[in-house]
């Protein structure tokens, strides 16, 4: 006949404070109180099913009635350990709350606790998941707890706490019992295979361990099944048949097919995933992906892992309304590949510098008037005659035919079309009255010949242009806008008309050295001047504005720093690093 077998979670019970697994804060507690004799007549354990509280309880026990005296290590060889160790000594009573939660049992306890111990130094009550008893029984235990004999000593086991009254628990030591880390579980039970003599896979023992959910006692039971249905070799597609897991093979596949964006493949994968249930893949995949940020695997980036973790996340709440588990999977797997199209911020950033810093082609343009520096223009003051003026204009010489053709047009074309998709009338006046000039150095030259309405529009609409400038042609580009020729030459033949007396010729000075290039009108104003002003707006200036108008400069981004404010917050706040946005 054959002897009949234990299940391993009694056969490997703990017997001693050292082979408690994942418990070292309450063993070392424990151990040191035994040691030093400062022992409390009641003890409270509280954690997750599985976690060593009952264990824990008969250990102590043990460690208080042995007969070399009150030491953490029992002999376990005395008669009071032996009978400690078979569950069959008369000192040590062990209660189940759950199925005698009565008052009278109580009653009865409490009348035992009148009688010294019979063999043992002391007599111990383990009363296990005590949460189930009664009001009546707890406050017909609270006299007795709160003063018991010398002798006596109350150690209470339960998996809720906040079922106690507070005037209980006030009267013991709490011990919380945390649930046991995974890789523990696993070293255990490589540890008990080892003994049982039984092969198996490391990839397997840490999906048992995983599936106990932090609870020894739980995973072990899992083990004895996966023995039984692996015939002795726990592997891992035994272990995930049996727990009717997802094989971690299959879920590297198909991420694989996720990063080549291959939807016919994912289809396929999601067919197979119809055979489990949804809730728990998900589980899986969770799992998985915090399996690969552990190994620091370069295809999985931080910034991909939180946006596929926020998916995943989001698809807990369909569940929760029932959605169909095929179609929230193949939501998730479709999502994910989505996910991988958005660029990063650097990456955007990266192929916009690539884009803006192309190798510079020579192209013949018009030669842009640069005025001379304030300083030059105080110490050499000159008054130009009207024939000079004039004589200055008609040499100002008109865009060329470009041979080559200037990769910068293609930039602006890019720039017409955002305006466009940004606001369609804004598109259509600035595709119809500014023409490409010249970029070189930073800046972007223009040609405006706008009539009213769209001068009106510009002007309103010069903030979202000079946004998307920067945007394609890079942060610090600064914007000139050139007058309109057509304006000029019509200008021209209206001033052969007035009499000399009626044109007034501008003094240059310090504060407007433009007004050397062009003659200020008494009839009427030039259109280009106007268009300076409400198009290219104060923020936009390069070489037609006032230097001494502070509110007309634009406002440097690099360049902020140097502001008193700015420097004086960077003093007071000790930063170390100070970072620069635009804002529409």
């Amino acid at each position: 006949m054959k002897e009949s077998s234990e299940v391993l979670a009694r056969k490997y019970r703990p017997s001693n404070f050292d082979e408690l697994i994942g418990q070292e804060t309450i063993s070392q507690t424990l151990s040191l109180a035994l040691d030093s004799n400062r022992l409390s007549h009641a003890y409270l354990f509280s954690g997750l099913r599985g976690s060593g509280k009952t264990s824990t309880a008969r250990i102590f026990a043990k460690a208080l009635i042995c007969e070399r005296g009150v030491t953490r290590q029992p002999c376990g060889v005395c008669q009071n350990c032996t009978l400690a160790l078979e569950g069959r000594h008369m000192d040590i009573v062990e209660m189940d709350a759950a199925s005698n939660r009565g008052i009278d049992d109580i009653r009865d306890l409490v009348e035992q606790t009148k009688y010294k111990p019979s063999t043992a130094r002391f007599k111990i009550f383990i009363i296990d998941e005590v949460h189930m008893l009664t009001p009546q029984a707890f406050n017909a235990l609270l006299k007795t707890l709160e003063e018991p004999p010398a002798y006596v000593k109350f150690i209470l086991a339960t998996t809720d706490p906040l079922k106690i009254p507070a005037t209980i628990l006030s009267r013991t030591q709490h011990f919380r019992f945390k649930s046991i880390a995974t890789n523990k579980i696993a070293d255990h039970l490589a540890h008990i295979l080892h003994l049982e003599q039984i092969e198996y896979e490391s990839d397997a023992l840490e999906i048992l361990a995983r599936s106990g959910n932090g609870s020894l006692r739980d995973t072990l039971t899992l083990l004895d099944q996966a023995i039984i249905y692996s015939k002795n070799h726990v592997d891992v597609k035994t272990v995930t048949d049996m727990l009717g897991l997802v094989d971690p093979k299959f879920l590297t596949d198909l991420f694989g097919a996720v990063f080549a964006k291959d939807y016919g493949q994912l289809v396929e994968y999601t067919k197979i995933l119809e055979d489990y249930e949804a809730e728990m893949v998900v589980d899986e995949l969770i799992a998985y992906l915090k399996e690969r940020m552990y190994n620091h695997d370069a295809l999985f980036s931080t910034l991909v892992l939180d946006r596929f973790f926020r998916i995943l996340s989001d698809s807990k709440y369909l569940f929760s309304i029932n959605a169909n588990g095929s179609f929230v999977l193949s939501l998730i797997f479709f999502k994910m590949v989505e996910a991988l199209r958005i660029k990063e911020i650097d990456q955007m950033i990266e192929s916009l510098q690539k884009e803006i810093q192309r190798p510079a082609i020579e192209v013949p343009h018009a030669a842009v008037a640069h005025p001379k520096p304030a300083e030059e223009l105080q110490a050499q003051p000159t008054i130009q005659t009207k024939e000079e003026i004039e004589i200055k204009i008609e040499e100002e010489p008109k865009a060329a035919p470009y041979s080559i053709i200037n990769p910068h047009v293609k930039s602006f074309e890019e720039l017409i079309h955002k305006i466009g998709d940004r606001n369609h009338k804004l598109g259509e006046c600035f595709t119809k009255s500014v023409t490409f000039v010249s970029y070189e150095e930073g800046i972007l030259s223009w040609e405006s010949c706008a009539n009213e309405e769209c001068k009106q529009i510009l002007k309103h609409g010069y903030t979202v242009i000079r946004q998307l400038v920067r945007e394609i042609f890079g942060f610090e580009t600064q914007i000139k806008g050139l007058p309109c020729s057509k304006a000029m030459e019509e200008e021209e033949k209206k001033n052969d008309l007035i009499p000399e007396n009626a044109t007034q010729i501008a003094e240059p000075t310090a504060t407007h050295p433009h007004l050397i290039e062009q003659p200020t009108m008494l009839l009427d104003q030039s259109s280009s001047m106007i268009e300076d002003a409400e198009i290219s707006g104060s923020d936009s200036c390069v070489s037609n504005c006032s230097q001494s108008d502070e509110s007309a400069k634009e406002i440097n981004g690099v360049d902020i720093t140097d502001e008193p404010m700015v420097q004086k917050a960077i003093e007071l706040f000790e930063a170390k690093k100070v970072t620069i946005q635009s804002k529409i």
